[in-house]
């Protein structure tokens, strides 16, 4: 039994370090493209706390949402919160098996370079939105009488740049008309629907996209319209960058992968060669073989 555990052990260090060795050249092709979008992640946080600057309560307006849905309540909104984590963790999770599992259909990198594109599009769509019109704030502590419904002017250009993180991003209010939960739920349960492959799971996930949509809206984090725009503008967004992203190999038929710049016409010949047999030496795990 020991002699075996340590057998299965062996072949599982081994193809971590094998798939390790892959995904670190990708990286090293396509850092460009998960750096900058990571970085924007930064920006879109940034934007969101600059308007939290220009919100002003008011009564809250009417919403179709919050006739028909309970409402949780304030001591209920972590309910949201939790099923977003828990989306948020599974997906990031399963990005991540093709270091563990023998079946892989997906490169890490690659497939991040991808949802980070998609989460770019969005999130710049949705800075537009809450810039050009600022609209009450639904959540409690946006609501007229709370300390954080306003800000005060910022005394020095570090207190705008630092955001005040965690408060500044859990207790912001303002980057309305489009929601910022339901942009990354929905983007990792499209990338899961085209690239995934346990149809279950993809209903289940559409099913938490749902259900996750219908408390922000109970636990007043939302207007209705911020949701319904999230979900029409996203399956949008991905459509149209889908378009024009090269398409992404499929590591259980074996293909050769065609890789990130959006135009490959800005690669030279001699790099496309070379990541093309490396991954073509990579396409079959050596450590899956018995």
């Amino acid at each position: 039994m020991t002699l075996y555990i340590g057998r299965e052990a062996s072949k599982l260090w081994k193809r971590i370090c094998a798939e390790a060795t892959t995904e670190i050249n990708l990286l090293l092709d396509n850092w460009k493209y998960v750096l900058a979008g990571l970085i924007f992640q930064y920006i879109h946080g940034l934007a969101a706390h600059g308007v939290h600057y220009l919100h002003r309560p008011g009564p809250t307006l009417q919403d179709l949402g919050y006739f028909l849905l309970p409402e949780l309540g304030q001591d209920k909104a972590y309910i949201s919160e939790m099923v977003f984590t828990f989306v948020f963790l599974s997906f990031v999770l399963w990005t991540l098996h093709p270091f563990i599992f023998k079946s892989k259909k997906i490169y890490t990198v690659l497939i991040w370079c991808r949802v980070l594109a998609f989460l770019v599009a969005s999130q710049i769509l949705r800075i537009i939105t809450f810039y050009s019109t600022q609209l009450p704030g639904p959540n409690y502590h946006c609501r007229e009488g709370s300390k954080l419904a306003r800000l005060p002017k910022p005394s020095n250009v570090q207190e705008i740049l630092l955001i005040n993180f965690p408060q500044g991003v859990v207790y912001g209010c303002g980057d309305l008309i489009f929601s910022s939960h339901m942009i990354f739920t929905l983007v990792f349960v499209l990338t899961y629907q085209k690239y995934g492959t346990r149809r279950c799971i993809k209903q289940c996930a559409w099913l938490l996209a749902i259900i996750q949509s219908l408390l922000i809206v109970a636990s007043r984090k939302h207007y209705t319209v911020d949701i319904a725009v999230a979900w029409y503008t996203v399956n949008l967004v991905v459509f149209f960058v889908n378009k024009k992203l090269p398409e992404l190999p499929d590591r259980s038929n074996g293909n050769s992968p065609v890789l990130l710049p959006l135009s490959t016409k800005d690669k030279d010949s001699k790099t496309k060669e070379e990541n093309h047999k490396l991954l073509n030496g990579n396409s079959v795990d050596h450590a899956d073989r018995p």
